[in-house]
């Protein structure tokens, strides 16, 4: 028998694996909080560090609301995406030069968050899971407030890296 049958087993599924995935991002922004020099990242990241706790106490409610156990699938892709981004920062000089290579390895994960999370709003409204999707819709809006957030910290470092080099 095939693990994910129907719409319902992938939509659990897919919580799962988002629930999983937002408790090692908790687990890796204090790091890059810490190694950031520029005064805008350090604050955008520790704030999105807040946000995670929300939006895991979110997921904790959509896992209540739809009668699912609360657990973790190990999701792949944010190993991937936390490995990569931890090799960048690390290859990466201190300074404007690594919180530039935070900042894209951040987004890589928004950007896979906000998939994510487009998707299962979808899934839930199909399901007729309304309370659930609009939780998750909450949790998709705030990735990608926080993706405008990055881009707009990385457009003044940019700027100063590039006066710094003239």
């Amino acid at each position: 028998m095939t693990e994910l049958a129907n719409l319902e087993d992938l939509f659990k599924h897919m919580l799962q694996d988002m629930y999983y995935a937002e408790n090692k991002i908790i687990k890796a922004l204090p790091e890059m909080a810490k190694k950031a020099t520029d005064p805008d990242l350090q604050a955008a990241l520790e704030q999105h560090l807040e946000e995670t706790k929300d939006q895991i106490f979110k997921l904790e409610h959509v896992f209540e609301i739809c009668g699912y156990e609360k657990k973790r699938e190990k999701c792949e892709a944010i190993e991937g995406l936390i490995e990569e981004g931890k090799s960048l920062i690390e290859e990466s000089e201190e300074g404007a030069v690594r919180d530039l290579a935070m900042i894209a390895a951040a987004q890589k994960v928004e950007h896979y968050e906000i998939a994510s999370y487009g998707t299962l709003c979808n899934i839930a409204q199909k399901l007729g899971h309304k309370d659930a999707a609009k939780l998750l819709h909450e949790i998709l809006e705030q990735e990608k407030v926080t993706d405008q957030k990055l881009t707009k910290v990385c457009d003044g470092i940019e700027d100063q890296a590039l006066e710094k080099a003239a």
